[in-house]
């Protein structure tokens, strides 16, 4: 017990081990909530032209957090700020953090103005399958979110800092609060407000969960900020030179949902389908990329930094291998039990069986990709914690912008599923081109992948879906269209069922050596790590 609360003390730095398993629990419960908003979104609203309005409100907000820095700030500043900490210039450290938060804020300011003067007619070219009550609604929704944004920026900048210093706990409770504020405020206002509700717990979500969580952490480690626009400072150049490449460039890993709604917007409930298999699907990608992502950037960097480069090969390789074997195995099992799944999850008031069944299709094609996502995801912070972010943002900034006739061709073939498969096209293509670069920029040898346990567990997995599908099909589908919680239970536990016992034996066939590797871990010191601590890290050396 004593372990437990030193462990959840918001003042306990953490090791590579701990902060993935604060950052994967915490995350898991984030899901958590996040599925309850989801499941309250579908039966307050369903899957109809409002929940389509919302869900494509967020795409001008995010647009702007991601051109302004808002998703890039934390990347690029985390590498400076932990070389200087390593470097014991702290005072450095604050200056480059109050012109960063200073300088970049009164950009967002002026962003988010600007970007609420146009919105009209960035949703009528954004979303021309709209009719002219949901682009209005749309409109009005995308107005309410926009400022929110600023508070995303600053809490992303202070959670750097936080995460620097490796204090995981408060930055991991942000997406906590805004979950439940969105809640909060559906809850209490929808009758009144409608769908507006949501959009204003979400604003004051951003407030509270980003932004005042990291900036009371931040406070009590005693982190100074003074305003200051000394744009001339050479830690803020930096910074800005690392950070322009993610400006500008166009990655994938955000764009495939702009895509996506973009062509679901001429179906009605098509994006609000969509979304609610991408959201369930942003699960397990949560806790098997984000989570391992964000707790391995300030170790990577570290590494990098130490001019520990073996020691960061294997560390990335290592890393990648045990997200990627996991992913195979965890996208067998959410393949097989798509149908039961969602019905258990999302069919509840105006959201209805027939809703379910097209869901479901869309989980099942998103579920192909988990690997692909997981792994792309600590290959991208490689880059980012050895100070390069041009040659992968270029890369996948080509690779977008090759994709977009991929989704144009499939979805005009093929309609809304053509979506999902464009979308695993896609993502696998940003995998590869990172993997190919690490390996030719000799920053990560793919010669130093443990290719044969990916295949043992790759191979695992296809006839674990196989046996959980057959398996399944004892329990037969409703024949009345509106479904059954007995049959969705039952066909659940009898494709989990197949599927842990298929696993363990393929695993156990192949003399696969993924259990043990997941279940040991290894400690390297780290010279710099405060108070002569021992870093925990999974892998050959870690696990993010």
């Amino acid at each position: 017990m004593t372990k437990l609360l030193r462990f959840l003390r918001p003042s306990h730095q953490h090791s590579a081990f701990s902060a993935t398993l604060l950052l994967m629990g915490t995350i898991m419960l984030s899901r958590v909530i996040g599925y309850v908003r989801e499941a309250y979104i579908a039966y307050a609203f369903g899957a109809g032209p409002q929940t389509d309005a919302y869900v494509a409100a967020f795409t001008l907000p995010d647009w702007l957090n991601y051109i302004l820095a808002g998703g890039a700030a934390s990347i690029t500043f985390i590498s400076i700020y932990t070389r200087f900490l390593a470097e014991e210039r702290e005072a450095d450290a604050e200056k480059t953090l109050s012109i960063v938060v200073t300088v970049m804020t009164a950009v967002m300011v002026v962003g988010t103005i600007i970007t609420e003067i146009w919105a009209p007619q960035f949703v009528r070219w954004m979303f021309g399958g709209f009719s002219n009550e949901q682009i209005e609604l749309c409109v009005h929704l995308t107005r309410i979110l926009l400022p929110a944004q600023i508070f995303f920026y600053v809490g992303g900048v202070v959670s750097a800092v936080l995460l620097s210093h490796r204090l995981f706990l408060f930055p991991a409770a942000g997406p906590l609060l805004y979950n439940v504020f969105i809640i909060v405020g559906g809850v209490l206002g929808g009758h009144r407000m409608g769908i507006a509700a949501l959009a204003y717990g979400a604003l004051l979500g951003s407030f509270t969960g980003p932004f005042l969580t990291s900036v009371i952490g931040a406070a009590k480690i005693g982190t100074g900020y003074k305003p200051s626009f000394d744009i001339t400072n050479p830690a803020f150049r930096e910074w800005v030179r690392l950070s322009v490449p993610l400006m500008l460039g166009v990655s994938l890993v955000t764009a495939d949902d702009w895509i996506l709604r973009h062509y679901a917007a001429s179906g009605i409930g098509d994006i609000a389908r969509l979304n609610y298999a991408k959201r369930l699907f942003a699960v397990p990608i949560a806790v098997l990329g984000q989570a391992t992502g964000q707790a391995s950037l300030p170790f990577f960097a570290r590494l990098f930094n130490e001019k520990r480069l073996k020691e960061f090969a294997d560390t990335v390789n290592d890393s990648v291998y045990r997200v990627t074997a996991a992913s195979f195995l965890a996208t067998a099992w959410m393949m097989a039990a798509a149908l039961p799944l969602i019905d258990l999850v999302y069919r509840r008031g105006r959201f209805l069986f027939s809703d379910t069944q097209t869901t479901a299709i869309y989980f099942f094609w998103f579920a192909l990709s988990l690997a692909l996502w997981a792994a792309q995801a600590l290959y991208a912070r490689a880059f980012y914690a050895a100070g390069d972010t041009l040659t992968p943002m270029v890369a996948v900034t080509l690779i977008t912008a090759a994709s977009l006739p991929v989704y144009s061709v499939l979805f005009h073939t093929y309609g809304v599923v053509g979506l999902a498969w464009a979308s695993d096209i896609g993502i696998g293509a940003n995998l590869v081109s990172l993997m190919i670069l690490l390996h030719w920029r000799k920053l990560v040898s793919m010669g130093g992948m443990r290719w044969d346990e990916l295949l043992k567990s790759a191979g695992t997995a296809v006839v674990a879906a196989g046996l959980s599908f057959e398996v399944a099909k004892i329990v037969p589908l409703p024949l009345t269209g509106h479904g059954s919680r007995l049959a969705d239970l039952l066909r659940l536990g009898l494709t989990s069922t197949t599927w842990a016992a298929a696993v363990s034996a393929g695993l156990w066939l192949t003399r696969s050596q993924l259990p043990g590797d997941l279940r040991r871990r290894k400690r390297q010191a780290y010279p710099a790590v405060a108070q002569g601590e021992t870093a925990e890290i999974l892998g050959a050396g870690t696990k993010p």
